[in-house]
């Protein structure tokens, strides 16, 4: 295995965010404040960034949040009834997937990014859930920049958890917390600056 182009600092925390029906594990300040600022610009400029597009009762809806889709080759996905096809792996996203996998002890091939300008971005209520997604893997989630408030509401009772995902924090999910939690990044007036959320996944390779 090369070596990380990124010093993460690993935690033994095992303090779980959620009182029953899943698992969500937060860890602060994994990565130096210098690396972060670093790896965000590095990200901004490498990646092909594109506004988000949602089918919501039949029409397309253009979102101000970017994104960018990236994995291995075969790692198709789609979201709000879009096909996204993904992206290469850049030098950067390899050594942090490194990285991820062995904070979450597991495999992930592909990731996720979206880009919140400000506080005027965000992303509504939803659980990580689609036909494409190991539903028994982790999904382990890298913010960078602001920071912003996220929260997990169960499906049936609609208790709600709140989390200040700082910068160069990692949020880890595992199974079955996306059967019984939705969760959400909340808008906020007064965020004023950008960031930028990582969240690797692992897709089911169709005929594999």
């Amino acid at each position: 295995m090369q070596s990380s182009l990124f010093e993460f600092k690993h935690s033994d925390s095992t303090i779980n965010l959620l009182p029953r029906d899943g698992s969500a594990q937060y860890l602060p300040e994994v990565l130096g404040d210098v690396h972060a600022a670093n790896l965000m610009d590095q990200l901004q400029r490498s990646l092909a960034w594109e506004s988000d597009q949602l089918i919501l009762f039949g029409k397309k809806i253009t979102t101000r949040r970017k994104v960018a889709w990236v994995g291995d080759l075969d790692c198709s996905y789609t979201y709000s009834g879009v096909k996204k096809s993904p992206q290469a792996w850049t030098p950067e996203l390899l050594s942090i997937k490194q990285e991820m996998e062995e904070l979450a002890q597991s495999e992930f091939n592909s990731c996720l990014l979206n880009l919140y300008h400000d506080g005027d971005d965000g992303m509504g209520w939803h659980s990580d859930d689609e036909k494409e997604l190991d539903a028994s893997a982790p999904i382990a989630s890298l913010s960078l920049g602001a920071q912003r408030k996220f929260a997990f509401r169960h499906k049936e009772d609609k208790t709600t958890i709140p989390v200040y995902l700082e910068n160069a924090s990692v949020l880890i999910m595992r199974s079955p917390t996306q059967k019984f939690w939705q969760h959400a990044l909340l808008k906020s007036k007064k965020v004023s600056t950008s960031r930028i959320n990582l969240t690797f996944r692992k897709i089911l390779i169709q005929n594999a």
